[in-house]
């Protein structure tokens, strides 16, 4: 993986995450040198899951609307079904997602995490993958489906479940190391 020493990476989640669409990207990307840190819709701890048992839990550094664009070199986000339900109807979440698709940085959604990327509108035109159930959604969203392990469209990186983590998390650091 690439050295990442410097480099600043925000992961954006609630309660229902998919653990290791998390603790991947946020475990691996840290091993490499990027300082990582968790902005959620407030502060207390959020549990995540595998497949629908709870597992662990985990301490927000932030909430996302102390997030600043400027401030990262990409933004993440995991899946879980509940997790992007949840955040795809908090306007802050959005705005940032926005806001990165502008500032054109790394923006990497896993499993049902491109649910945000429809609801902040930044599909259309774009080749993306994602978990099974949500194809239609992004179809309906105007983005190209494909399926692979990490799909790669400029700064968008999309992937499709917690089997493909290890390529999710390299796409993004190809990506964030420039």
């Amino acid at each position: 993986m690439q050295d990442l020493s410097g480099k600043k990476v925000l992961i954006m989640a609630t309660e229902g995450f998919e653990e290791l669409e998390l603790t991947g990207p946020r475990d691996r990307l840290g091993a490499a040198g990027a300082e990582i840190s968790i902005a959620s819709p407030d502060r207390n701890p959020f549990r995540g899951r595998v497949k629908d048992e709870p597992t662990i839990w985990v301490q927000p550094d932030m909430l996302i609307e102390e997030a600043k664009v400027e401030d990262y070199d990409a933004l993440v986000l995991p899946g879980g079904v509940i997790n992007p339900d949840q955040l795809r109807t908090n306007e802050e979440a959005i705005k940032l997602i926005k806001a990165f698709d502008e500032a054109e940085k790394p923006l990497a959604a896993i499993c049902h995490g491109p649910w945000l990327l429809v609801e902040a509108d930044v599909v259309k035109g774009r080749t993306v993958t994602s978990w099974p159930s949500i194809r239609t959604d992004l179809r309906n969203a105007g983005g190209k489906l494909v399926d692979k392990a990490a799909c790669v469209d400029g700064h968008l990186i999309t992937s499709r479940n917690p089997d493909d983590v290890p390529a999710f998390c390299e796409a993004i650091a190809e990506a964030v190391a420039g």
